[in-house]
């Protein structure tokens, strides 16, 4: 089994220094940069928007995964898009057609991602796989760091990984939430192929160490 791919989220950098923190991560071995966008509605806290994407962007050649947790969605996706987004991933709940949101992103020529909830039923994704990139799981509500992993959500990386396989097509999956070096076994095991961590990496004294931790644990 290969080793996941690790996102370390920007969310959990020191604010202070958010360039010099993606500097150190790439240098550290990381291979995208998770971006976590809170519009304070549609998730309990706000983070920040496309003029930082735009400004990290100038600094640092890694994928951006960007994580829209704002509603409604679509009216920012081009903003994102031109801000420097490689992938742009949002809830089902964010908008009134998944679908057509989907398309938006292929359009602007980016990748297009699901996310999914706690709460959220897989059959969310089932209808447009055909248009999905990357299906995220979150494994703990989102909003905060440094949450506690809930384990229930390994049957919906399981099932999602089934489904993905049955379409032939490249769909990564992905984990965010409480991704830890010991948590991040079971996730690999259930069919996960890019983990991202927060407080596991820029919580931590050595970023490297981190990172080399979390992408050990592939069985």
């Amino acid at each position: 089994m290969p080793a996941p791919l690790i996102a370390p989220s920007l969310l959990a950098a020191d604010f202070a220094r958010l360039g010099e923190e993606v500097d150190a991560i790439a240098a550290a071995g990381a291979d995208w940069l998770h971006l976590d966008i809170m519009d304070g509605h549609f998730v309990p806290n706000i983070s920040f928007g496309p003029v930082v994407v735009r400004a990290l962007r100038k600094r640092s050649a890694m994928p951006f995964d960007v994580h829209l947790m704002i509603a409604p969605a679509d009216p920012y996706l081009a903003a994102f898009a031109e801000a420097g987004a490689d992938l742009i991933s949002l809830h089902p709940e964010a908008g009134p057609h998944l679908h057509r949101s989907l398309q938006t992103i292929r359009a602007l020529g980016k990748k297009a991602g699901v996310v999914l909830n706690p709460g959220t039923p897989v059959e969310a994704v089932a209808q447009v796989l055909d248009l999905t990139d990357l299906i995220l799981v979150m494994s703990v509500n989102p909003g905060f760091g440094g949450q506690s992993f809930i384990d229930s959500q390994l049957t919906k990386i399981a099932t999602l990984r089934r489904m993905i396989d049955a379409t032939g097509r490249p769909i990564h999956l992905q984990v965010d939430g409480g991704v830890t070096a010991k948590t991040a076994r079971p996730c690999i095991e259930a069919g996960a192929d890019v983990l991202v961590a927060g407080t596991a990496v820029f919580g931590q004294a050595d970023y490297g160490a981190a990172i080399a931790a979390i992408r050990g644990a592939a069985p």
